[in-house]
């Protein structure tokens, strides 16, 4: 039983019916990084956890002294102070008198399953606003299409059957960009393709090789960007323009975005989702700082970043 408690990466301990540790496992000493269980011998149990989880300890000491078994989820410290996530079961351990006489309490350490749910919460919201302005994307390069209403029908269908086939295309740069990177000047004329309306859009700057995880990066602010300004900004009206340039300026890439003869600009009374994924993408990712102004005549978009980590794995 030894051998089986010290292989355990169970927290395995015994309570007294106060809560009071009085014993712990060779193994969930080692998980905890306690280094001398008897400096904690006799601290009361529910003082390792904090807020809610503290509540949940509490609850669970007073279910075992009712004979029942308790189960709860929460955060909580190990000894030397690391952050982690435990599964947590408590059960009575019954006398000869078939009352209960202590409490034993199993902790499993599952923060590494926490940050994977996490991640993928993460993941499926990243997703799911995807799909949302694809849709949108295409209701608005239908709408945009079908405006001109001189045109054959055959030539109006000739033109809209392109436009999706390059927002296919900028789809599948999105899924290329973060395994084999990208040329900056590509990546851009390729994501905003479907956006192209004769001269509304231009696009200036010299080549920049970009890596996997920055082209990935660029890939989906400027996704966000063109999505944005076909739905509420410069490329809603016929009369709205948008201008991508970039330059090298001593050894930082200068991006700007610039919008111009849409709808008036006011600031969001909140962030959604697409701005902030624009400014923690372009800013972690890239390793520099990307900057909105709300103007009013039309969005701006500034990033400065420096060009030696562009192209680094």
């Amino acid at each position: 039983m030894r051998a089986v408690l010290a292989a355990s990466d169970d927290c395995i301990k015994v309570l007294d019916l106060e809560g009071r540790l009085s014993f712990m496992s060779e193994g969930g000493q080692r998980v905890m990084e306690v280094t001398d269980f008897e400096a904690i011998r006799g601290c009361a149990w529910p003082d390792f956890w904090q807020d809610a989880s503290n509540a949940e300890a509490r609850a669970a000491i007073d279910a075992a002294k009712d004979g029942k078994s308790y189960r709860f989820h929460g955060p909580a410290n190990t000894a030397a102070g690391n952050p982690r996530y435990w599964d947590v079961q408590t059960s009575p351990i019954l006398g000869r008198d078939g009352k209960p006489e202590a409490i034993l309490s199993v902790s499993r350490d599952i923060t590494e399953l926490r940050a994977s749910e996490e991640r993928y919460r993460l993941l499926a919201g990243e997703l799911n606003h995807r799909i949302k302005n694809l849709l949108a994307m295409v209701q608005g390069i239908v709408n945009q299409t079908l405006r001109q209403r001189d045109e054959p029908p055959e030539a109006a269908k000739a033109r809209l059957i392109d436009r999706l086939q390059a927002l296919g295309a900028a789809q599948d740069l999105l899924m290329s960009a973060s395994r084999h990177g990208a040329d900056l000047k590509l990546l851009v004329e390729t994501v905003l393709a479907p956006h192209r309306f004769g001269t509304r859009i231009t696009i200036s700057g010299p080549a920049v090789d970009l890596s996997p995880k920055c082209a990935l990066a660029m890939a989906l602010a400027t996704h966000e960007l063109g999505t944005n300004a076909l739905k509420y900004g410069a490329l809603s009206r016929e009369a709205g323009r948008v201008e991508v340039a970039w330059r090298d300026e001593g050894g930082e890439l200068l991006f700007r975005w610039q919008e111009s003869g849409g709808p008036p600009v006011a600031p969001p009374t909140r962030r959604g989702f697409g701005s902030q994924m624009i400014e923690k993408a372009l800013g972690s990712y890239l390793g520099g700082t990307a900057r909105t102004d709300y103007a009013a005549e039309g969005i701006v978009l500034s990033l400065r970043a420096p060009l030696t980590g562009l192209a680094e794995p």
